[in-house]
C-alpha cells in the first residue's frame, strides 16, 4: 500500500520544492496530492485517502487556521496526522495551530532532514519510505 502525502499551499513552486524535500527525506515512493488551499484540500479529501496532511497557513479563500478547524470538526478527518509548514514561526501562531489540531511544525526554510525528524515524530515514526 502506498504513502500518501497532502501537499496544500497556494504556491506551485512551494509545493514542488515540498515535494522534492519530501523525496530527499526517504519518501522516494509516496504519492502526492497538492491543493492550492483549504477548500481545495477538503474538496480533494472527500475522494482521496491520505496519510499525513503539510499544510501552509497563508492561503486565499481558506488558509490553513480555517483548514485545521474543519479537519477538526470532521470525524473522519480529524485523525490524519497534519504538519504545518510556514515562514511564520512566531511562539503564538505555533501554539494557535497546534491548539487546532496541527501535530507539528516547521519553519519555512527548512531541510530534508528536519522534515524527515518532524514526519518521524508525527507519524509515530512508521516506516513509510520501504526502507
Amino acid at each position: 500500500m502506498a504513502f500518501t502525502v497532502m501537499i496544500v499551499d497556494d504556491s506551485p513552486v512551494m509545493r514542488v520544492f515540498i515535494r522534492r524535500v519530501m523525496k530527499l527525506a526517504g519518501f522516494e515512493e509516496a504519492e502526492y496530492l497538492e491543493a492550492c488551499d483549504g477548500q481545495d484540500a477538503l474538496d480533494r479529501l472527500k475522494t482521496c485517502r491520505v496519510d499525513v496532511i503539510l499544510t501552509d497557513i497563508n492561503m486565499p479563500r481558506m488558509n490553513g487556521e480555517e483548514f485545521l478547524a474543519e479537519l477538526e470538526k470532521n470525524e473522519a478527518l480529524s485523525s490524519i496526522p497534519s504538519l504545518v509548514i510556514s515562514t511564520d514561526a512566531t511562539r503564538d501562531r505555533v501554539h494557535r495551530m497546534l491548539a487546532l489540531g496541527a501535530q507539528g511544525y516547521i519553519s519555512k526554510p527548512f531541510s530534508p532532514e528536519a522534515l524527515r525528524e518532524e514526519l518521524d515524530r508525527v507519524l509515530g515514526e512508521i516506516n513509510v519510505s520501504g526502507n
